[in-house]
């Protein structure tokens, strides 16, 4: 096994995403199913207040993680990412657990996202089995991750493109409604009057950290950038500028779409299931509004999907190199695609299908506790890294002034991201339909750790005294 960031030349990939799929790889990953059907359960849950409130305290949480993967990812541009940082700069143990524990997270995810899929294309197609959907999309999926990375990117550019254009329709839309430029059937101009103080916080302010997982899980796939930044061309510049702009457009898109929503429809009208983005286009009058809100819908759980194997992928490949998975997994295509590593995913990823024989809302808060608690973790994982790298950085000789680019507010900023993690983890464990996804996630950890304590630190010590090599 080569040292760690001394791969062999042919068995490295290649850089070939642009700045423009980098930033769209992670707005793909974040406008989906979080945003078009998890916003409207998250007011439901905490109030219009209480859900402005907890995506502002998220997208802080966010700023946070994304300034410490970001100082990272610069200095050491591999893929793998926040994997390949814990272990070399936390312990092996934590890099192997936060590694697999994240691959399992996104690739259940990506096998929810095809099943959604399926469903939803009953909307057009009644009479076809779900099933059959299921497979054409994990097959179309596959093969664009499997010809190339950068086919990958340029699809996972326009799904994500098709998403923006889709979510900035309807706030235009949503806000002229509001102040009654469109009128809407049924319903009297609304004004801001379901943002009265009274209605704000129904259920009191407590139920903001336990609806905290919500949004974690909504902005789950930002940490993408540092994921892809192996494949990226000039990581230097692109890696800083896609941090920048996708904090403040995610934050944007999601607080905009929390108030249009809350504005128009009482916080008990909102469920989980049924799409509020759906059924405000059809009040405001919108022609054929179920289908093209639904074609929009599926080409975001189609992107999310998309960005879930890719994710996925490159992280099995990364701990393959590294000694964390089977070596099978690290070998790659003539394109230098590592499609071991993409056959494996998409298999684990058929399990997930399952859900479509279970109940839906059951399993969909549960999947996503389980992937909320996953990336959680994960963004601990980030924080503790970039705490850790800069005093190794520093004991070693290293001048602060030679870091391309740095988290502010040092120590401030990863210890406070840490324990805001840690806070929501810990809220878990009072809201009985997500205690057993915070059991099923930290024992899940807890495994990996012993697992590789007693089958792999010996045959892994090796790897402890490796050095990833910072960008020229």
């Amino acid at each position: 096994m080569s040292n760690k960031g001394e791969q062999p030349q042919d068995n490295l990939l290649k850089r070939s995403m642009k700045s423009r799929h980098l930033f769209m790889l992670s707005l793909g990953g974040v406008i989906g199913t979080g945003l078009f059907l998890n916003a409207g359960y998250t007011i439901n849950q905490a109030g219009a207040g209480g859900a402005l409130l907890g995506y502002l305290f998220g997208g802080l949480i966010l700023y946070m993680v994304m300034v410490c993967l970001g100082e990272l990812a610069v200095h050491m541009p591999v893929t793998g990412s926040f994997q390949t940082y814990a272990t070399r700069y936390i312990s092996p143990s934590a890099g192997f657990s936060l590694g697999w524990m994240y691959f399992v997270g996104s690739a259940a995810t990506a096998g929810v996202e095809f099943t959604a899929a399926g469903i939803l294309m009953q909307h057009w197609f009644p009479n076809v089995p779900i099933w059959i959907w299921c497979l054409i999309f994990m097959v179309l999926l596959f093969s664009l991750n499997a010809l190339s990375t950068r086919g990958f990117a340029e699809a996972e550019f326009w799904f994500a493109g098709i998403k923006v254009l889709a979510v900035i329709l309807f706030l235009i839309i949503g806000f002229a409604a509001i102040f009654g430029f469109i009128p809407m059937e049924g319903r009297s101009t609304p004004f801001l009057t379901n943002l009265a103080p009274t209605g704000l916080f129904p259920a009191g302010i407590a139920i903001v950290f336990v609806t905290m997982m919500n949004v974690i899980f909504s902005y789950q796939g930002s940490e993408l950038v540092g994921i892809a930044a192996g494949e990226t061309e000039n990581p230097e510049k692109n890696i800083p500028k896609a941090i920048r702009t996708i904090i403040f457009r995610i934050v944007i898109f999601y607080i905009a779409s929390i108030i249009v929503l809350s504005a128009i429809f009482p916080a008990s009208e909102l469920g989980l299931l049924a799409s509020p983005f759906v059924t405000l286009m059809e009040i405001a009058g919108v022609p054929y509004a179920a289908g093209i809100m639904n074609f929009v819908i599926l080409t975001a759980i189609l992107s999310v999907g998309n960005s879930c194997l890719y994710a996925s992928t490159r992280l099995l490949w990364a701990m393959s190199n590294e000694g964390m998975a089977p070596k099978m997994f690290g070998r790659l295509s003539k394109n230098r695609v590592p499609l071991n590593a993409l056959i494996f995913t998409m298999s684990f990823s058929l399990l997930s299908l399952l859900t479509s024989v279970m109940e839906a809302e059951a399993v969909f808060v549960l999947l996503m506790s389980i992937a909320g608690i996953a990336v959680t973790i994960s963004w601990m994982g980030i924080a503790t890294s970039q705490l850790m790298f800069r005093r190794h950085y520093l004991k070693e000789g290293g001048k602060l002034e030679d870091l391309k680019y740095k988290v502010p507010f040092y120590p401030y900023v990863p210890l406070f991201c840490i324990a805001f993690c840690l806070l929501i983890l810990v809220f878990l464990a009072f809201d009985p339909t997500q205690r057993i996804g915070l059991y099923y996630g930290v024992g899940f950890l807890v495994a990996c750790m012993l697992f590789y304590k007693f089958r792999l630190e010996k045959k892994n010590k090796v790897s402890v005294e490796t050095e990833v090599k910072p960008v020229n």
